[in-house]
């Protein structure tokens, strides 16, 4: 007969009890990090070497922008995902992004300056946040008096530099609260009417790198590398100074009676005198020579050592192509290098896109609409996704009858087919029921766009699956 035991009830806490230990602050503004043991790379004065990796190094500056080029040239559209039309177009208006199926933005025939732009926005986001491991907002909104509809739209998300930011303040919890930034000068006091700022997290956004719990400073995609930086930039300058000494041999004068210090000290004049040149030329006495000597024995391979920190540089980005060099065989692998680094660059789009959704068009949607209105999405195009296609593959395309009303496929399906091969859209009659609203003011919805938007995950989908199986037969 078994033992009967009293069961332990499965706790359900509903607070925390324990802490994340992020930062420790010390010797005033310096966040110290207990697992970083490079002096220099401890923010905020990673900042200054990281900024300086980038400035002077050309493999650091082509690793940066072998990784943020890709995110800026891809298209980023604005996905309904359940949201009213009115709110979907809201959004697509504020972000300058057009909705999935559009070849433009709602609202473009606004005048572009004083708008904000999301590509823009992205410049400052893509590039800063892999180099130094996070970029830091502020959202600031149109008051409601100076928009047409009476809602708050979005003015600008204003960059607040890496080198101003002196503290993040974190929660027990590791949750961001806000950051204060420098004073102009770094002095601490009003300097030209500015002080030293806090600001509270409810007015930021922020994106990091590879955050570990309660350090919102991240981690710069340079860290790993800048021990091959360092080396490499002391090798280039010992190359150099070897190309100077020695580059051309050093002139070695021998006189003809070593005992004749005058006659020595005339062949030293001599040699330190020796320059090359069309009409150079010397004349010696019976016994005397002038040498031009070199370094003697086997010397170190200085540009090797170079060229293997160079490709360490490119590996701690996953950048593995821009290591190939000519050789034979080498272009065959390209294929296969890319793709880690294309899943990389892609894994980076969805981090900026989680934010985005999070702290940019939600925050949005909620100050206009309320929280319990569903929020659209912003999504992106998979990285190397799009093709051009050749003149045989678009008659071919409309040849099978794609495009034409008659042959049954879906409207959605066929906008996601345009927008992925870069085809433009199909025009649209004018709906005269539009005539007279104001430019800013969301059109009304249109019962066509209404189904479609409906339907946009099943469009998606079925453009995807559409586009795959036509690249495989066109190509």
């Amino acid at each position: 007969m078994g033992v009967v035991t009293e069961r332990v009830k499965t706790a359900a806490p509903v607070g925390e009890s324990g802490y994340v230990q992020g930062a420790y602050q010390m010797d005033g503004w310096t966040a110290w990090d207990i697992f970083e043991k490079t002096p220099e790379l401890q923010w905020p004065a990673s900042v200054a070497v990281y900024s300086r990796m980038d400035n002077e190094d050309s493999r650091v500056t082509s690793l940066l922008e072998a990784i943020s080029l890709p995110i800026r040239s891809t298209a980023w559209r604005i996905i309904p995902n359940g949201a009213p039309d009115l709110v979907t177009e809201f959004v697509s208006r504020n972000l300058n992004v057009p909705i999935e199926g559009e070849d433009e933005p709602r609202g473009t025939e606004l005048r572009s300056r004083g708008r904000f732009d999301f590509m823009e926005h992205l410049d400052e986001v893509a590039s800063p946040t892999l180099q130094y491991g996070h970029a830091v907002f502020e959202q600031v909104y149109r008051p409601r008096s100076q928009t047409p509809d009476g809602r708050f739209w979005i003015r600008k998300l204003a960059p607040r530099p890496q080198w101003t930011i002196a503290k993040f303040n974190v929660a027990k919890d590791g949750g961001l609260e806000g950051i204060e930034q420098i004073a102009p000068a770094a002095t601490g006091k009003t300097v030209y009417g500015l002080q030293p700022a806090e600001l509270a997290v409810n007015r930021l956004v922020v994106y990091t790198r590879n955050k570990r719990p309660g350090q919102w400073y991240g981690k710069s995609i340079l860290r790993s590398a800048y021990k091959h930086w360092l080396l490499k930039d002391k090798l280039l300058r010992i190359e150099a100074a070897v190309a100077e000494r020695n580059g051309m041999g050093v002139p070695v004068g021998t006189a003809s009676r070593p005992d004749d210090q005058g006659e020595v000290d005339r062949m030293a004049a001599l040699a330190r005198g020796f320059r090359g040149g069309m009409s150079a030329g010397v004349g010696l006495a019976a016994g005397q020579a002038l040498e031009l000597l070199g370094v003697q024995g086997n010397l170190p391979d200085i540009r090797r050592a170079i060229d293997g920190h160079d490709r360490a540089i490119a590996l701690s980005g996953l950048a593995h192509f821009l290591n190939l060099d000519g050789k034979g065989g080498s272009y065959a692998l390209a294929s296969v290098l890319q793709d880690p680094f294309v899943q990389a660059v892609q894994a980076y789009c969805t981090a900026i896109c989680r934010i985005v959704n999070q702290h940019v068009i939600e925050d949005l949607i909620d100050i206009n609409f309320g929280p319990d209105t569903n929020a659209p999405k912003l999504v992106f195009e998979p990285i190397g996704s799009q093709q051009d296609l050749t003149a045989a593959a678009i008659k071919l395309l409309f040849d099978s009858g794609v495009f034409d009303d008659a042959s049954g496929v879906d409207e959605a399906v066929r906008r996601a087919i345009r927008q992925r091969f870069r085809l433009p859209s199909a025009p649209e009659e004018d709906d005269p029921a539009d005539e007279g609203t104001p430019v800013q003011q969301p059109t009304k919805p249109n019962p066509s766009r209404s189904a479609s938007r409906d339907s946009s995950k099943r469009a998606a989908a079925a453009g995807h699956k559409a586009g795959a199986a036509l690249q495989e037969a066109l190509f």
